[in-house]
């Protein structure tokens, strides 16, 4: 049986030794170094009780000492929880339940008086003892709460165990599906930022290193400039920058040759917007699928069809309402299961009730996979407009106002309406130089959906309001309309 996770970290920085693994500024970290700073890390929380069970807060940054602490937090057994930044104070406070230790890169960051806060610089002067560090984390031990991005209010934390960890694909390359293949073969100089408070950005941190890649730090993280200066071959992208990142390679185009791969996620990324980025980018986007409950689900490569999210290499069924599998072709909610999957949300059993079905994890999202398994996103089960008591789904009225020619982005939200209770209001980022009518949407829309589906008010916008995770903000669009 495989040592639990971060066993498998641990042997990869041995194994790297001389060879750099980190760039961070003008400093070049290898593997043998940026273990050594695992090792004080652990040394310096196990001096300050910290142990298996123990909640520890990490608000961290993306350096290589800040990697190094999220690998001792797991090495000593600890339940991490990452804060990421933007979050209010609410939130994060809602965050720090249940904590025993916060750790933090900025000093000035320390809460007056409180025991259990320790600054990173204080841990890494705890001495180095040269062996590699015992793992202490037991199987069914909760590793880490991941947050969703708290779109709805305070974030919900998903428990991930240390098996289910252990499990996940990054570290092991015999499970490595064709595109996560491809994708690391790209991985030679990834673009980190931010922090490493996101599962997207520790998760192809660690398929970097397991790769044989080197991390490469930005700040602040504009693109393309951030791309051109650290020679980065890959990085993750928002499709919001993304679209930006076309659009300023279109005004003034930069050389942008080392770059390999960007991995899109977030939110969906239309056909016409992959296509337009690969025009201007080259075959360079990989365009994934998957939730913070669940981990990685699927992912398409440069060379899948612009709209399929390929093969999932997971478990997966689309069920109808009645919870039974469906043919192919045929759109359903996408029912998952992945060996990293959550267990549940933190403290949350009616929630978790209601998600996690008997093994499965209910993604309430539409779709359906075609007769060669691959995989098409329609909508959110949840997206909906009830006209004349009937459910219409946001999803395919967006697919199908942004495949008109004079459509660059389409967003569609229930608004309220005398006659038929609810109606479609279509927010739409025209392409350029174009503007279409209400009544061309209309017609396409009802032609293809029904009259009930058509929108009934049409509003222009030069680009979709975004969440603090860089997702479409349909909220404000909602209470816009």
């Amino acid at each position: 049986m495989a040592e639990q996770f971060p066993g498998a970290v641990l042997d990869l920085l041995d194994a790297a030794g001389d060879r750099p693994v980190f760039e961070h500024g003008d400093r070049v970290v290898s593997g043998a170094q940026l273990l050594a700073t695992v090792r004080r890390v652990t040394h310096g929380l196990r001096e300050h009780g910290a142990g298996p069970g123990d909640g520890v807060a990490l608000l961290l940054g993306v350096s290589p000492e800040a990697f190094a602490a999220v690998v001792a937090a797991h090495a000593v057994g600890a339940r991490v929880v990452g804060v990421r930044p933007g979050l209010t104070a609410r939130q994060q406070e809602h965050l720090l339940m249940d904590v025993a230790f916060r750790v933090t890169d900025r000093p000035g960051d320390r809460r007056d008086g409180r025991p259990g806060d320790l600054v990173l610089d204080d841990l890494l002067s705890a001495p180095d003892d040269g062996v590699r560090p015992r793992v202490a984390a037991r199987p069914e031990d909760v590793a880490r709460l991941i947050h969703t991005s708290g779109s709805t209010g305070v974030p919900k934390a998903c428990a991930q165990t240390y098996a289910a960890m252990t499990a996940a694909w990054a570290l092991r390359p015999e499970a490595w599906p064709p595109a996560i293949r491809e994708l690391a073969s790209r991985l030679d100089r990834f673009l980190v930022f931010g922090t490493l408070a996101s599962q997207v950005m520790m998760e192809y941190g660690l398929l970097t290193l397991a790769a044989g890649g080197t991390l490469v730090t930005a700040d602040p993280p504009a693109f393309p400039e951030a791309l051109v200066r650290h020679r980065a071959t890959a990085s993750v992208i928002t499709v919001a920058r993304l679209t930006e990142l076309v659009a300023s390679q279109r005004r003034s185009p930069v050389d942008l040759g080392t770059l390999r791969a960007l991995m899109a996620s977030g939110s969906p990324l239309t056909p016409g917007r992959l296509r337009e980025a690969a025009e201007v980018l080259g075959p360079v986007v990989f365009h994934g699928y998957g939730q913070t409950e669940t981990g990685m689900i699927s992912m398409a490569g440069p060379e899948d069809e612009p709209g399929s999210l390929g093969v999932p290499p997971v478990e997966l069924e689309v069920r109808d309402a009645g919870g039974r599998p469906v043919p192919p072709g045929t759109d359903g909610e996408l029912f998952v299961r992945t060996p990293s999957q959550s267990r549940g949300y933190w403290r949350e059993p009616g929630l978790t009730a209601e998600v996690f079905v008997d093994g499965w994890v209910r993604t309430r999202d539409l779709g359906h996979l075609d007769a060669e398994g691959r995989l098409w996103l329609t909508g959110r089960a949840r997206d909906v407009i009830i006209v004349n008591a009937n459910v219409h789904y946001a999803g395919p009225v967006e697919r199908l106002l942004a495949a008109h020619p004079s459509v660059a982005e389409a967003y569609v939200v229930a608004v309220p309406d005398e006659s038929t209770g609810e109606a479609v209001h279509a927010f739409v980022v025209p392409a350029a130089g174009r503007a279409p009518s209400l009544g061309e949407l209309r017609a396409l829309v009802a032609a293809e959906l029904g009259e009930a589906s058509a929108p009934a008010r049409l509003t222009l916008i030069d680009e979709v309001p975004l969440t603090p995770a860089g997702k479409p903000d349909k909220q404000r669009l909602a209470a816009e309309a």
